[in-house]
């Protein structure tokens, strides 16, 4: 419950200052589990469910505008984010892809109108892994223009490009922190790298959860190292399943 009290501070305490707060001082197999709506509809859903916050997918958010995952528009994913956001109380983070060729002061910008009070930023575009000292940069100069108004969430996309060296993943994550990066999120990580990674990255860790159960639940990847977990798309395909398996039912 020790979450959801923030929340009835809000009038006092803004969104963002409690989003951080939630990732402070967690307990090992206590992860902040972060949810992924595609719409108000599933937003409102989780939200009264009892979650403290919530993370936009953009795969997910893609799928239910009709286009496929980073072939979203910009203008399109901001006004999905900001439909997202007005829709609950629960202060929501917004999966912005690689800031869409944004300058960060624009991209700052557009992330606060929509309601966002923090952001996932990706280190690879078009399939191709940034230069890590040059995305280093992108994100201090994002942090500058944001101050304190934003949780920087830095996607490192090594172990996604195929890239499995530990270390990679690590040099990126340091040199992130260093630029200003709230928390550091190793997407595709494999659990058995988790303590490595908490071990030679400061602050909060970001590990992908998986929903099938393929894989540990979130109070192991907890125990693992990781502080927060988010499911990426995952939500809006289990959902997309048992409709499919409805609509299935119905037309026998």
């Amino acid at each position: 419950m020790r979450n959801l009290d923030l929340l009835g501070e809000l009038p006092v305490v803004r969104k963002v200052e409690v989003f951080r707060s939630l990732h402070r001082r967690r307990s090992p197999g206590d992860p902040l589990v972060l949810p992924g709506p595609w719409d108000a509809a599933s937003a409102r859903a989780l939200a009264e469910a009892g979650f403290p916050a919530l993370a936009t997918p953009s795969a997910g958010v893609a799928a239910s505008l009709g286009f496929a995952d980073g072939e979203t528009p910009a203008d399109e994913m901001f006004a999905a984010v900001a439909r997202i956001a007005g829709a609950v109380d629960v202060p929501v983070s917004a999966d912005v892809e690689s800031g869409y060729g944004l300058a960060p002061k624009e991209l700052v910008e557009r992330l606060l109108e929509a309601g966002a009070v923090g952001c996932n930023l990706e280190d690879s575009v078009a399939g191709t892994l940034r230069d890590p000292h040059e995305q280093a940069d992108w994100l201090a100069a994002v942090r500058s223009a944001a101050g304190d108004e934003l949780f920087v969430n830095a996607r490192v996309d090594t172990f996604l490009r195929g890239v499995m060296d530990p270390g990679a993943a690590i040099e990126r994550g340091a040199a992130y922190v260093a630029a200003g990066a709230d928390c550091v999120y190793p997407i595709m990580a494999p659990a058995q790298l988790i303590p490595q990674l908490r071990a030679g990255i400061q602050g909060p860790l970001n590990v992908l959860g998986r929903l099938d159960g393929d894989g540990p639940p979130p109070a192991e990847l907890s125990r693992l190292g990781a502080t927060r977990i988010t499911f990426g798309p995952g939500l809006h395909h289990s959902a997309d399943a048992a409709l499919r398996r409805i609509a299935g039912g119905l037309v026998r």
